[in-house]
């Protein structure tokens, strides 16, 4: 491990403190924040399939007092799909600096992670979607940050409203340089000797306990660079630490449109099936052991989301007592997860 990756990794896992100062305002806190957003919020949702053209927007964080002009766009892959969501993914870019006294400040584009469809009822799947990114916060400090909303999207044209949950969602650049590393630009794939073996064994067992298969830490689609649904971080061109987002398709977020992908035995997102590297099985019972150890950690999360109703709290928790049975010892590892491991 490079001398500036060992430093990193020691000060933000002896301080979580020191890292959440250095974090952005808006994402060196967990309070829930409200803001609205005007512009033709009809007219790109109904273009999204087909579009991510910019539209000119504003954005007023708590009262209309502070405003920003912004350029909104439709983003992501899958869930432009009309068949999938009802309404995209955001893009939020700033026409101009926020204040420095802002809740804004330092940030220039923003992801937003929106309802997907209309019904309130939907909202539980972005709530558990939002949860996943504070239980790996909890697993590890190498992890994208989050920050939950209450939004108001204004209509241009007519001026409805429309509140509905949503979440910020930290730029993978930010989480590189709250700990002194940069995020990696690669080809479509990468060797797994360049992978950090530690993070990469954290990273499939993660997205084990969500049920999670919609991800690579080795390849990206054509022409995108390395990964799927996982960025790249470091100081160089070998110990890449990555670092998972986007956990829609999981059996743990349990949104209706997801679906096993092709080629892998199991009939449900809701039944697990372990995706990670042979080479890292030692690391994957060093890292079983410690998520062992936080596991009323973990738990705890699912009560610190208080907008979840109970309900879907003791269901999502359920599901997660589910994996902590499956990482109960070193054997289980070996005999539940690793049996199934990818050369």
């Amino acid at each position: 491990m490079t001398r500036t990756l060992s430093f990193a990794l020691a000060l933000l896992t002896s301080s979580g403190a020191l890292a959440a100062e250095e974090a952005k305002p808006l994402f060196a806190g967990d309070a829930p924040i409200h803001f609205s957003i005007t512009g033709p919020i009809s007219m790109i949702a109904s273009r999204a399939e087909g579009s991510t053209a910019p539209f000119p927007a504003t954005i007023s964080l708590g009262t209309a007092d502070e405003t920003y002009p912004i350029t909104l766009s439709a983003r992501g892959h899958a869930r432009r799909n009309s068949n999938v969501c009802q309404f995209p993914p955001l893009r939020v870019d700033f026409n101009r600096a926020p204040a420095a006294t802002s809740l804004f400040r330092g940030q220039k584009r923003l992801k937003l992670v929106t309802h997907c469809r209309q019904s309130p009822e939907f909202q539980k799947h972005l709530l558990l979607e939002y949860t996943a990114y504070r239980l790996y916060n909890v697993l590890s400090p190498i992890s994208l940050r989050a920050r939950l909303a209450t939004v108001d999207y204004v209509d241009a044209k007519g001026g409805r409203t429309v509140s509905r949950f949503g979440f910020f969602l930290e730029d993978a650049d930010d989480t590189a340089k709250r700990m002194n590393l940069r995020e990696v630009q690669t080809g479509d794939r990468i060797a797994i000797a360049q992978l950090n073996p530690h993070e990469a064994a954290r990273l499939a067992l993660f997205e084990y306990m969500l049920g999670n298969l919609d991800w690579s830490t080795r390849a990206g689609a054509p022409g995108t660079g390395c990964c799927h649904n996982a960025k790249l971080l470091g100081s160089g061109q070998t110990n890449f630490l990555a670092v998972p987002y986007d956990f829609d398709y999981s059996g743990f977020v349990g949104s209706p449109y997801a679906l096993p992908p092709e080629g892998i035995p199991v009939s449900s997102v809701k039944k697990r099936f372990y995706r990670g590297w042979c080479a890292h099985n030692g690391q994957a019972l060093t890292v079983a052991a410690e998520m062992r150890g936080k596991r009323a950690a973990a738990l705890a999360v699912l009560d610190q989301v208080s907008q979840l109703d109970e309900r879907t709290r003791r269901g999502a928790a359920a599901y997660l007592d589910g994996f902590f049975k499956d990482i109960a010892t070193d054997s289980d590892v070996t005999a539940k997860l690793l049996k199934t491991c990818i050369n």
